[in-house]
């Protein structure tokens, strides 16, 4: 029998781009700031100011979620902090591992967001041995060949790639074989996973370069002497 109700409508929703998906996540963060002072309700065009987007594209970004706001009274904040926490999976606990206990992984694993959000760091493995029975969190470093130990037993959903680039595609490697499905990779590399595997890639140097950029568009758009190309020669080396 086909689905009827809540529960065909919400198979009927298309499945939510790329571009709107990275934008839940700031939607929930200003949602659940609002909903903390006691706000109910606010228009499209006040979540937009908060985001930093345009009206037009906040309607179309709730749309996918089902969700349409009352002309002249806007959306529930409450619900929408409910219905975007349920699209992006928070109705349960995530177990993270971190591979790679160095001072990237030693930082990740002491970043509050993480349990606040609902992905606790379960376990944390290298392949330094010098590092292992170290605890960082309260969560013990282990060897990494005890990784697919951990991701069984701790029910491991998501693993943080915290390496050198030179290692991360190993890290990779053991995540999947370990049955691993989702990776965050912190890594400054492009990995090479089989096509059913998500992958999110968060480059800091990357990050910098961009901000770089509109440094440079804030101070008149033109290149500093440091990076200009030098002028062709106009007539053979001697």
């Amino acid at each position: 029998m086909p689905a009827t109700g809540p529960v065909a409508r919400r198979e009927a929703r298309r499945r939510i781009p790329e571009a709107a998906l990275s934008r839940l996540p700031v939607y929930l963060q200003i949602l659940t700031d609002l909903k903390g002072r006691s706000v109910e309700r606010l228009s499209s065009d006040e979540l937009a100011e908060h985001a930093g987007v345009n009206a037009a594209k906040v309607r179309k970004d709730l749309s996918y979620l089902g969700s349409y706001g009352t002309r002249g009274v806007g959306y529930d904040v409450s619900y929408l902090v409910y219905q975007i926490s349920r699209e992006l999976g928070l109705h349960q606990d995530w177990n993270v591992v971190i591979v790679g206990a160095g001072n990237l992984g030693r930082a990740l694993a002491n970043f509050h967001g993480f349990s606040s959000r609902g992905f606790p760091v379960a376990g944390i493995v290298d392949v330094d041995r010098d590092k292992v029975g170290r605890r960082i969190a309260g969560v013990e470093v282990r060897h990494v060949d005890d990784l697919r130990d951990i991701v069984r037993t701790c029910a491991v959903s998501i693993g943080v790639i915290a390496t050198p680039s030179e290692a991360a595609q190993g890290a990779a490697d053991r995540l999947v074989g370990a049955g691993v499905r989702s990776i965050l990779n912190f890594a400054s590399t492009v990995l090479t996973v089989p096509e059913a595997i998500s992958v999110r890639s968060v480059d800091l140097g990357a990050e910098l370069q961009i901000l770089g950029y509109y440094e440079q568009q804030s101070r008149g758009g033109a290149p500093s002497a440091r990076t200009t190309a030098p002028r062709p020669r106009t007539s053979p080396a001697p």
